[in-house]
């Protein structure tokens, strides 16, 4: 039945190829029409079946795929699944092994590994930036992470995404890393979340100590800025393109700036192109990356100078870095209200 085999070898080719689901069922949509146009025509006995058969079969697979949207629809509007409990006794003779070159830091030390060890996070994105920021955030210890990504596995991320392998191609992105994140330190406990986080999203985000944006596109930061300002939880965010990388922390609860009053606009047209068109060199974000995750790591331990009101530039094509100060905006569309009710001392 040369239809059916159509049919397959369309799939196997989409899967060995890394096309997206949207694309393979697209072509297999057109495979499908192709056959059921020939058979009404009066020309499809080379593939096999009748109209009747192919259209029945197609209904089919469509109330099967309608049924799988619904139940993941249903799976990502739904609040994550609070996390287990860590015990708060102290740490096992294994985390002592594990976080020794933590606990002879003075900066960090046994206070300052147990307040990791109690921090929720949430980490936007499980990406370019996204990978280092959840590897380094569950080595550490970090006690409770939710990883929140709508996106899955492709071939073309494993030239930057590190925390994927080939075999996951396909895979939801905040599943997979949520996977090697547990498989690296089981003292975690982690949550994915299989869905994008809106403006809307304050009373989930406001269950987190730090949230961090490995997110990629300026209307996905500002949602997620937004909701934060809203939720009065601290931002640290990261951004990339082709060879260089910021970093801030976002917290105009206790004085600093918001993404809005840095960038009150989004960028016109072509002049902020994702990294699928500008390119990017594939270790920039992991450098930026474990940044975020290295300022994550002194906020949630009081170690030394975050990046409130200041930024950090990376400049990998010349082996550069800089710092520049940031200020929070009294007219911000976003936080500017806030300063009527005062903010929280540093």
């Amino acid at each position: 039945m040369l239809g059916f085999w159509l049919l397959v070898g369309v799939a196997a080719a989409g899967w060995v190829f890394g096309l997206p689901r949207r694309w393979l069922l697209a072509a297999l949509a057109a495979v499908w029409a192709l056959i059921e146009l020939s058979h009404l025509a009066g020309m499809g006995t080379t593939f096999g079946g009748s109209a009747r058969g192919w259209l029945v079969a197609a209904g089919l697979a469509g109330l099967v795929l309608a049924y799988r949207g619904g139940l993941a629809r249903l799976r990502a509007r739904a609040a994550p699944a609070e996390a287990p409990a860590v015990p708060q006794a102290g740490m096992a003779d294994t985390e002592l092994d594990r976080y020794a070159r933590h606990l002879v830091l003075r900066e960090i030390g046994g206070p300052g590994q147990m307040r990791l060890r109690e921090a929720r996070v949430l980490v936007v994105g499980a990406g370019g930036l996204g990978a280092p920021v959840c590897l380094y955030l569950a080595a550490a210890g970090v006690g409770r992470i939710t990883v929140a990504d709508d996106d899955r596995v492709s071939l073309s991320n494993l030239q930057r995404q590190v925390i994927f392998r080939s075999d996951q191609r396909g895979e939801g992105k905040a599943q997979a890393a949520s996977g090697a994140m547990r498989a690296l330190n089981p003292h975690v406990a982690v949550t994915s979340l299989a869905r994008r986080i809106t403006d809307t999203d304050a009373d989930l985000i406001a269950r987190h100590d730090l949230v961090l944006d490995g997110t990629d596109s300026f209307a996905a930061r500002d949602a997620i800025n937004r909701a934060c300002v809203a939720a009065r939880v601290p931002l640290i965010a990261g951004a990339i393109a082709q060879w260089e990388g910021q970093v801030t922390l976002y917290d105009p609860a206790r004085g600093g700036p918001c993404l809005s009053c840095l960038f009150p606009t989004a960028p016109a047209p072509g002049l902020a192109p994702p990294c699928a068109e500008a390119g990017v060199i594939g270790p920039l974000p992991g450098v930026v990356g474990s940044l975020m995750a290295m300022e994550a790591i002194k906020h949630l331990t009081g170690a030394g100078q975050g990046l409130r009101g200041r930024m950090l530039i990376f400049d990998g094509l010349y082996g550069e870095s800089r710092m520049i100060g940031t200020a929070r905006r009294p007219d911000c569309a976003v936080c500017g209200s806030g300063l009527a009710r005062g903010v929280e001392p540093s």
